[in-house]
């Protein structure tokens, strides 16, 4: 396939990106670079550094088969703060690709979707059918997304995957997570043993699990990827399937240390502060549905993710 990655010099896209090439399909990239970064794009993949707002002029007579979109503003914290530029940019940027896929007759879109969707769970695992009730306007706009798009699905026939992440981790095809700010575990617990910052802060360690910290679930970049090219072909037209991506297995952030200590050989400095205000107790996805539609299930350990991502950081000091 010919296939248009919007959001393709950030970390998870520039990995399928890669994995595109790898499995012989053709990749044009979009992305504005404001947060992605233009070497993350493949030697040979064209990168068209714009807005996504100008995705029109891209799709225009260009004979795609696909779009995968992953542009997105994604720090949640920050969505609470500054909710007009998460709506401006999630939900008003992929209504303008919406209208732009619909004008160019592109028949297939995989969007890069959320767990954030829905919010504080009523059971565990997560499964699709759960009650979506996010917590902060990060979540607030993928759901807003995926309603478009269930309803672009049936106005035009569009063939549509939303897949939502859970906890994405480690690196993969010489791609890995280089954020401007980071805020996920791993890579700020591998910075830690590094000496690139401080102790990792844990919030709270009197929490309703085993050893009292909070339980997420976390799946291998790479076995992400190969979950939206297997969406490509997944959906039918005129239909909007979403799915859940996860390992199915919950590790809290004491299990995470630990796993990194394992790895690496080295102790993770660690303080205890409060904990954060939204933050839920435990996140687990049911992933059954993606190994039904799509085929797939999560292969990769958590001790994978770890040292992929450590040998990734290793090679940026170098």
């Amino acid at each position: 396939m010919k296939a248009l990655v919007v959001g393709g010099a950030g970390y998870i896209g520039s990995v399928v990106t890669r994995l595109l090439m790898a499995e012989g399909h053709e990749a044009v990239v979009l992305d504005d670079c404001s947060t992605g970064h233009a070497d993350s794009v493949p030697a040979g993949v064209e990168l068209v550094e714009t807005d996504i707002t100008n995705v029109g002029d891209v799709l225009a007579g260009a004979d795609f088969d696909a779009v995968l979109h992953f542009a997105a503003k994604s720090l949640v914290g920050e969505s609470v703060v500054k909710p007009s530029i998460y709506w401006r940019t999630n939900v008003y940027g992929t209504r303008v690709l919406l209208d732009a896929i619909a004008d160019n007759s592109v028949p297939r879109l995989v969007f890069s979707s959320s767990a954030a969707t829905y919010g504080e769970p009523d059971a565990i695992p997560i499964t699709e059918d759960a009650a979506t009730r996010p917590t902060n306007t990060y979540g607030a706009t993928k759901l807003a997304v995926d309603l478009m798009i269930t309803g672009e699905c049936a106005a035009t026939d569009l063939a549509a995957v939303s897949l939502r992440y859970f906890n994405v981790a480690g690196a993969a095809f010489g791609a890995g997570e280089r954020h401007g700010v980071e805020t996920h575990l791993i890579p700020l617990a591998l910075d830690a043993v590094a000496g690139r910052r401080d102790a990792l802060t844990i919030y709270g360690d009197d929490w309703p699990t085993p050893d009292g910290t909070p339980i997420r679930d976390y799946v291998h970049v790479a076995d992400l990827a190969r979950a939206h090219v297997l969406a490509l072909t997944a959906a039918s037209s005129g239909e909007h399937l979403i799915c859940n991506l996860g390992n199915g297995n919950g590790f809290s952030v004491r299990e995470v240390l630990a796993t990194i200590e394992q790895v690496t050989g080295l102790p993770v400095p660690v303080t205890v502060g409060p904990r954060r205000a939204g933050d839920p107790t435990r996140l687990v996805a049911s992933a059954q549905l993606a190994a039904e539609r799509l085929g797939w299930t999560a292969d990769r350990t958590l001790a994978d993710m770890v040292a992929d991502a450590w040998e990734f950081a290793r090679g940026a000091d170098t």
